[in-house]
């Protein structure tokens, strides 16, 4: 029996974080040699508030240029820095063979409002303008099938992607979702919009059921009863809960890939297993 081969394999990218300890860079590099053979789109590498973890992202992109086969997305903000400096952080990912940019607002210190930096660029679609003055990155924005939280509306929301877009991003790369309808129902308004572009969604196999409601609380994302259902009772059973989250985050795929959906990006976590694992069940294979 060969189930699921109505399909062929997606297209899929993956998202890491820079490590702040030593034990975390081992963890990291762990899992991008485990997922490396998979041989993604390519790698994205987070940036932290107001660019609090600039150099670590900088080294971290610097590492996979020189020792794997990956290709590199930087994350960029606005946060806390002037245009110039932002600028800088762009000729120099430029110099060193980066050439596609994950353009963000950011946010604030935790508990602060966004403010714009007085000499910087005020939002998302600034910076991707102000990007393409700098050289011919592709650039990918983050789109929000559940509204950003602090939009006024979803269809002021839908306004600002179609900005960053026209201002000469190639694609949206959407927050986390666990409503797979939610995603679809979010493309299909953009698409009569009048966008065009590929909005890849953002998928996040979660294992840890605590987690997801706290990334959802975060982002505004909604938090379907049958995901507590599914992992209701399984507190101290990791292993069954690695199973279910694998099973949710393929059906997940699944379901999108019969809507005509053929990209997708991971967030990884930094944890390799959960990922490859699903990666193969949707006919991923690794790469010698």
């Amino acid at each position: 029996m060969q189930p699921h081969r109505l399909f062929a394999p997606p297209a899929i990218s993956f998202e890491f974080f820079p490590p702040k300890t030593e034990a975390l860079e081992t963890q990291l590099w762990s899992c991008i040699r485990r997922l490396e053979p998979l041989k993604p789109r390519f790698v994205s590498v987070t940036y932290g508030a107001g660019g609090s973890t600039q150099e670590r992202t900088h080294a971290t992109i610097t590492r996979l240029l020189a020792e794997t086969s990956l290709i590199p997305a930087a994350h960029l903000t606005c946060v806390g820095a002037s245009r110039d400096e932002v600028d800088a952080v762009a000729r120099r990912y430029w110099a060193v063979g980066v050439r596609h940019i994950v353009a963000l607002r950011g946010d604030p210190p935790s508990g602060a409002a966004y403010q714009p930096h007085p000499h910087g660029y005020d939002f998302a679609v600034d910076l991707v303008a102000g990007l393409k003055r700098i050289g011919d990155f592709e650039i990918s924005v983050a789109a929000y099938p559940e509204t950003h939280p602090q939009a006024s509306s979803p269809d002021a929301d839908l306004d600002n992607l179609k900005r960053k877009l026209d201002a000469g991003a190639a694609n949206a790369i959407t927050q986390v979702f666990f409503d797979t309808h939610k995603y679809l129902d979010f493309l299909n308004r953009a698409r009569a919009a009048g966008i065009t572009a590929p909005i890849i969604p953002g998928i996040m196999p979660v294992s840890n059921f605590a987690q997801a409601q706290r990334i959802g609380a975060m982002g505004g994302t909604s938090v379907p009863a049958w995901m507590a259902d599914m992992f209701d009772g399984l507190d101290d059973e990791p292993d069954t809960r690695q199973l279910v989250a694998a099973s949710i985050a393929a059906e997940q795929v699944r379901t999108l890939q019969a809507n005509g959906v053929t990209e997708f990006h991971f967030y990884t976590l930094n944890r390799a297993d959960l990922t490859y694992a699903i990666a193969r069940i949707l006919g991923v294979k690794p790469h010698a």
